[in-house]
């Protein structure tokens, strides 16, 4: 999208296991000055590696790439503070006359970067530990039902075991009256001049794809918890209520069911894809392809070089 007067990016986004890291090794294999600033909600985490698809040694070697394994797993990662992170890694990017890729299937963090975030009223700490006694007391499938009634928008694209987001939607409306997805709508001016290629890959293959992937996680992702929590992670930690380790941390607590660990897995990493797509279909993109078309790295190494090529400069970004 063409703000003149702003700095520029590009962004290469779409749903997991669609091969968005791989074209951008393809981009700079071709000479293209890019560095990637991942936009994922689960790789800025240290220590969780088993399932979350980070981009390997050799996928990090050949595309420098910023915000991967940033934040320790007993911190929250929030969409603004992400959002503040990846601008500071643009500002290094350009400052040594680089072209700044944002890569990932994060959607929110996404929007926080390109359009900044609503400036919701603060909540009070008291009506924040009601809600937390109550996720204790209810469990998970009670609460989000809860924001679904509530907040619909946003509870579909939430996970019904992310606790952080559940609640935080649930304090923001019980606070202002008004659903967080409103506040989400209520953003400041634009900060960025975005060229933005979505990757969307066809439905069926798609989905075999990831359900393979997520198959074949399943029993390092256990094993990588049990060791994370003999190593004093506790089960409660951000990190733990990601994609799949809520799961797996209750199965090596002895709370879970490890015998149907995999077919959870596979459901839960296709849910998430068709949430993935849902969002970025509102997303202004300049460029949606499959990824498996012939065509697709050259399309968006033609999108990428002419965006940047015709920047007078990229433009001061601000940290």
């Amino acid at each position: 999208m063409s703000r003149p007067g702003l700095p520029r990016i590009a962004a290469l986004c779409g749903p997991t296991g669609c091969g968005k890291t791989a074209i951008a090794v393809a981009l700079r294999g071709r000479g293209l000055p890019i560095e990637v600033v991942s936009c994922d909600a689960l790789q800025v985490y240290r220590q969780l590696d088993a399932g979350t698809a980070k981009p390997t040694a050799e996928e990090r070697a050949a595309v420098p790439t910023h915000l991967v394994d940033v934040v320790h797993p007993s911190e929250a990662m929030t969409a603004g503070r992400w959002a503040d992170s990846a601008r500071a890694a643009m500002a290094d990017v350009a400052g040594r006359g680089r072209w700044p890729l944002v890569v990932g299937g994060t959607g929110l963090y996404y929007r926080a970067l390109v359009r900044g975030l609503a400036q919701i009223p603060a909540v009070d700490q008291a009506l924040r530990g009601q809600l937390a006694d109550r996720w204790a007391a209810l469990g998970a499938p009670a609460l989000h039902a809860e924001l679904a009634r509530v907040d619909p928008a946003y509870a579909a694209t939430t996970p019904v075991a992310n606790r952080q987001r559940v609640l935080r939607a649930l304090e923001v409306h019980a606070a202002t009256g008004q659903p967080l997805s409103h506040w989400h709508l209520q953003t400041p001016a634009p900060r960025f001049e975005v060229w933005l290629a979505v990757l969307e890959p066809e439905p069926g293959r798609h989905a075999a794809a990831v359900e393979r992937r997520a198959r074949a996680m399943a029993g390092p992702l256990l094993a990588e918890v049990a060791a994370l929590l003999r190593g004093g992670m506790p089960a409660t930690a951000p990190a733990m209520q990601a994609l799949g380790y809520r799961d797996a941390a209750q199965i090596v607590l002895g709370n879970g069911d490890p015998a149907g660990f995999a077919d959870r897995l596979a459901r839960d990493h296709l849910h998430y894809a068709k949430r993935q797509r849902t969002w970025f279909r509102s997303e202004a993109a300049a460029l949606r392809i499959d990824p498996a078309a012939a065509d697709a790295v050259d399309r968006i190494e033609a999108g990428v070089r002419a965006w940047f090529g015709a920047a007078v400069g990229l433009g001061p970004i601000t940290r």
